[in-house]
């Protein structure tokens, strides 16, 4: 039995329920604001049930940052928002000790200890300062002077980049781009949409959004998917996508052909628990090889690293992960 304060479920079937309707009524009052994009906030929510973090590539101008914003109301959570600048330093997001009226060291907590962190244009900001965000993401704590400090949980980053200017740019090393459980590409809205973002942004109405869920109901949410069971035929479908990425095996004509690197098994962890995301927030209640097919290609896409072959030849990360999965189907 799920037994979390206020929250009694005999069942974990009866708090999936719970979940999927839940999820109904957020996405209901995020679209009160955003126009469109049900496929980046369908993602964004797996990565915050399945305790990952995001990075939304898009140009200026799509609401990257109030995508973020409405969804950190929506969800109850605290919210930070870090403009990278290349003077930005590490101190300033993780925080730093200073020396008191009494003359002892006191912790000033940085812009990280929200629920919620917007890293707005990460790459704009030298790597030291980048790798600042390392440790806050994999382990929720900083350490400063030797001290750890616990993040408030639930802790997830959601860090932008502009894919067109890369001038006084510095790209995420292939270390700290592992921590982000999905790359999303931001894309421009239907012809339709645009006129809906016009109607609403435009004149003197402004669309309130109410809070859907708590910190503790979001924890509540990332356990239960962490104890979804999932088959074995699943389990091997998922080894056999990584691995063919991998350039060790001279079946995977693919990789060998067009990657000078593969993807690692924390991809393996993460189509594990976004399957399992994917199919609940569906209402399923084990995932298959179809959910795991409507995440791959976010959470591979960061993780392989084409060759001049490819380049050359005009392929994309998403263009080589599609056709592997279609062979491996």
């Amino acid at each position: 039995m799920i037994n979390q304060k206020h929250y009694q479920f005999s069942t974990d079937v009866e708090a999936m329920n719970f979940l999927v309707a839940k999820t109904k009524e957020l996405k209901n009052e995020i679209s009160k604001v955003i126009i469109g994009q049900e496929s980046i906030i369908n993602q964004i929510l797996i990565s915050i049930f399945s305790n990952g973090h995001c990075l939304l590539v898009g140009v200026p101008g799509l609401a990257k940052t109030l995508l973020v914003n409405t969804i950190a109301q929506t969800l109850g959570l605290t919210y930070n928002r870090i403009q990278f600048t290349p003077d930005l330093m590490p101190s300033d997001i993780v925080g730093n000790e200073i020396l008191d009226k009494d003359r002892e060291f006191k912790f000033i907590k940085g812009a990280v200890f929200a629920n919620i962190i917007l890293a707005d244009e990460i790459n704009r900001t030298p790597p030291k300062t980048q790798a600042a965000l390392l440790e806050a993401m994999q382990e929720h704590n900083v350490t400063i002077s030797g001290k750890p400090h616990k993040l408030e949980e639930p802790f997830f980053v959601l860090a932008t980049q502009n894919p067109i200017e890369q001038e006084g740019t510095y790209p995420l090393p292939e270390a700290q781009l592992d921590r982000f459980m999905f790359m999303l590409w931001l894309d421009y809205p239907s012809f339709d949409e645009e006129i809906s973002i016009l109607k609403s942004t435009t004149g003197a109405y402004k669309a309130d959004t109410n809070k859907v869920l708590s910190a503790e109901e979001i924890i509540l949410f990332q356990q239960l998917i962490r104890k979804m069971p999932i088959t074995d035929n699943v389990y091997q479908y998922i080894v056999k996508l990584v691995t063919s990425t991998r350039l060790n095996n001279p079946k995977n004509e693919i990789a060998n052909r067009y990657l000078s690197w593969g993807a690692g098994p924390r991809a393996s962890q993460y189509l594990v628990l976004g399957a399992k995301c994917n199919a609940a927030l569906k209402g399923k209640y084990s995932p298959d090889i179809e959910d795991v097919q409507d995440i791959a290609v976010s959470v591979l896409r960061h993780r392989i690293v084409l060759n001049y072959t490819a380049q050359a030849e005009a392929l994309t990360p998403e263009k080589i992960i599609k056709t592997l999965i279609t062979q491996i189907a």
